[in-house]
C-alpha cells in the first residue's frame, strides 16, 4: 500500500536547505490527522510558502491523491536551492507541484487572488535580532525577528489575498510568537481557528492552527461588527484558546502513561 506521507528516506537534502524537523511532523500530523475533512473539502488549488526540502507539500499530494482528483499544487520558497530540492523530492516520490523561488507569494498574488483552498505553512518562527530576517541560504528558514512574528506577519495579509471563500490555512507557531494575539488578528479577518496538534519537544512549543473563514460573521457582517469587537476585547477567545491547549496537553500526557 503506498504511504499516505512522503518518506524521509526519499527526501532530498542540501546543506542550505532546512531538513524535516519537529515542527515539519507536526504541520504534517496535523494534515493526516484532518485529512477526512480535507478530502470532504475537495480543494482545487493547494500552495505550501516556504517548501524548504519539500517534505509538507509532498505530504499533502500524498494524502489527497488518491481521493481528490484535479487539484493544482504549488510551493513556493525565497531560497532558490530549497526550490530545486522540492523539485527533486517531488520527483522522487512520482509526484508533481508548481515550485517557484518567490519571497512568501511575489508575483503569484494577483494572479491566485481569492482561488487557493488550501495553504500550509511552516514559517521562520524562531525568535532572533531583526536583522537575521531574510539572510541568505538555510537562515532564512528559521530567523523570525523579534518574537518569531517579522515573517508571520507579512504572510498573513498575503494568506488573506490567496485564500478563496472557502479557503483553508494550517501554520506552524510557537508559544513564545504569541498564538493567541495571531488568532484574534486573523479574527479581525473574518477568520475562525483552532489548534489542530500541540507538541512539546526540549526546545520548543509547537503549535499548529488551522484558519479559515467564518460564514456566519460574512451572513450580517454590519450588524456583527460590535459584536466582534466585543468578542475580540473579551477574555472569552483567549480563555477557549487556553482551554483547547490545555485540553491537547491532558490528552497527550495521558497517552504517555
Amino acid at each position: 500500500m503506498p504511504s499516505r506521507i512522503a518518506s524521509i528516506r526519499l527526501v532530498s537534502s542540501h546543506r542550505e536547505v532546512y531538513e524535516p524537523c519537529d515542527d515539519s511532523f507536526a504541520l504534517v500530523d496535523a494534515l493526516l490527522a484532518d485529512r477526512t475533512n480535507l478530502i470532504e473539502h475537495n480543494p482545487k488549488v493547494c500552495m505550501e510558502i516556504g517548501c524548504g526540502s519539500g517534505y509538507v507539500i509532498t505530504s499533502l499530494i500524498l494524502l489527497l491523491k488518491n481521493e481528490v482528483h484535479g487539484v493544482h499544487y504549488l510551493a513556493t520558497d525565497t531560497n532558490p536551492i530549497a526550490a530545486r530540492v522540492t523539485k527533486e523530492t517531488l520527483k522522487a516520490h512520482g509526484v508533481d507541484a508548481d515550485v517557484i523561488c518567490a519571497d512568501i507569494a511575489t508575483g503569484l498574488d494577483t494572479r491566485l487572488a481569492g482561488s487557493v483552498d488550501v495553504i500550509v505553512v511552516n514559517p521562520p518562527y524562531v525568535p532572533t535580532p531583526e536583522y537575521e530576517v531574510g539572510m541568505e541560504g538555510i537562515a532564512s528558514a528559521w530567523a523570525g525577528g523579534e518574537n518569531g512574528r517579522t515573517v508571520i506577519d507579512k504572510i498573513l495579509p498575503v494568506v488573506d489575498l490567496l485564500l478563496s471563500e472557502k479557503g483553508w490555512l494550517y501554520m506552524v507557531t510557537l508559544t513564545s510568537n504569541y498564538p493567541v494575539e495571531i488568532c484574534l488578528m486573523m479574527r479581525k479577518k473574518g477568520y475562525a481557528s483552532r489548534i489542530v496538534v500541540q507538541r512539546s519537544t526540549e526546545e520548543e512549543n509547537l503549535l499548529i492552527l488551522k484558519f479559515w473563514r467564518d460564514k456566519d460573521d460574512d451572513d450580517d457582517e454590519e450588524s456583527n461588527k460590535d459584536k466582534d469587537k466585543e468578542e475580540i476585547s473579551s477574555p472569552t477567545f483567549v480563555s477557549q484558546f487556553y482551554k483547547s491547549l490545555s485540553l491537547l496537553m491532558e490528552k497527550k500526557q495521558k497517552q504517555r502513561r
